[in-house]
């Protein structure tokens, strides 16, 4: 079994380390305050983006971070904000709108190849999205996944991000994918994972799996090794398990279950410790469980409805509508669904005092 860094080799898996062994009990956390990272929803409307709803729902999820001393950083431009449909004009112009309204709000950028033509990965592709980005103030670049990239094996895939990063002049966080979210995606094995995390302009990543606990693998080797490298869940099937262990989450579902997460984050707390929490984790993700529900091809992409059906109910943005050119379109009343999905959250929310989530749910009970 594998316990050092100097054992780590190329072909090393999860299963080798005594990482994938942890129990997420021996990590648990009651002192850290990590930070929330949500995933912003881009809404549409009549096929535009509707930028009086972009800023209310933003309004909204920085009030709930303030309501519950939670450190919130707002990620544009990721899967949450369609984009692999954005064209690089609205790219741009998703950011200038986010910091016209918001100037001093800590932003992370998702950046991907763009132009992708050819049988051999380039690391240019990714440069339009990183200096867009990384022309304002305040910022990060969340380096995600894309399909030549995942092809390469550990050792040349490690290279591509390095090259990469010659060309990032802010911090960066990388990201990991499993078929869930894109059926070509692989997951950072140990190697990896420790080679990134090594990068001087690297400051953490974000593992996005649904079926296998990665994150916790993570987890535990950074803690482990004492890395300089935050592990950010996206996982959004094991919320809890992130706010357990203190680490920080990146994910979609903190749009639509903020002021739930929030408040969850800081019953967890020491300071405030309060066993209902463990209730409302279960209410929380027994929404997000079906906003994040698999279709039969096993994919979990058209959360983004879901998640724009939850802020409709809300009342917070004027359409469930998604992209236009996105695929990920749920079957049926997806509103009526989704306001199903929050009985449970409602009610929980209601004897815990979420005022942020009740006074829109409360009709809904």
């Amino acid at each position: 079994m594998i316990t050092s860094a100097d054992e780590l080799r190329p072909s090393t898996r999860w299963q080798d380390t005594v990482w994938a062994h942890t129990p997420e009990e021996t990590l648990a956390d009651h002192q850290s305050k990590p930070r929330l990272c949500v995933a912003t929803l881009l809404p549409f409307l009549e096929g535009k983006p509707d930028w009086e709803s972009f800023e209310n729902s933003i309004r909204w999820m920085q009030a709930c971070a303030d309501a519950y001393g939670v450190e919130m950083v707002f990620v544009l431009n990721a899967d949450t904000g369609y984009i692999f449909q954005l064209d690089e004009t609205l790219y741009a112009e998703v950011i200038q709108r986010f910091r016209s309204s918001f100037p001093t709000l800590p932003i992370i950028c998702g950046t991907t190849a763009v132009g992708a033509k050819g049988d051999s990965f380039q690391a240019d592709w990714y440069r339009p999205h990183v200096e867009v980005a990384q022309s304002f103030e305040n910022v990060e670049v969340m380096l995600m996944t894309s399909q030549l990239l995942n092809e390469l094996d550990n050792e040349a895939r490690r290279d591509a991000y390095f090259e990469i990063l010659d060309f990032v002049e802010v911090p960066a966080i990388v990201h990991a994918l499993e078929p869930s979210f894109v059926p070509w995606a692989t997951p950072f094995d140990p190697w990896l994972l420790h080679e990134l995390a090594g990068h001087e302009k690297v400051i953490g990543g974000k593992i996005s799996t649904l079926d296998e606990p990665h994150f916790l693998y993570w987890a535990a080797m950074c803690k482990d090794l004492g890395l300089d490298f935050l592990a950010h869940s996206g996982d959004d099937f094991g919320i809890a398990s992130a706010i357990k262990v203190g680490m920080p989450l990146l994910i979609g579902a903190g749009v639509s279950g903020c002021p739930l997460i929030c408040a969850a984050k800081q019953l967890w707390h020491e300071d405030s410790f309060d066993p209902r929490v463990y209730k409302l984790f279960e209410a929380f993700q027994s929404l997000e469980d079906a906003v994040f529900r698999l279709e039969e091809n096993g994919s979990a992409a058209a959360y983004k409805h879901s998640t724009a059906a939850v802020l409709k109910n809300l009342g917070l943005i004027a359409s469930s509508e998604i992209h236009p050119d996105c695929p990920d379109l749920r079957a049926g009343d997806e509103e009526a669904r989704m306001e199903e999905a929050m009985r449970r959250p409602n009610r929980i929310a209601e004897r815990l005092g979420i005022e942020l989530w009740n006074q829109h749910a409360g009709a809904l009970s």
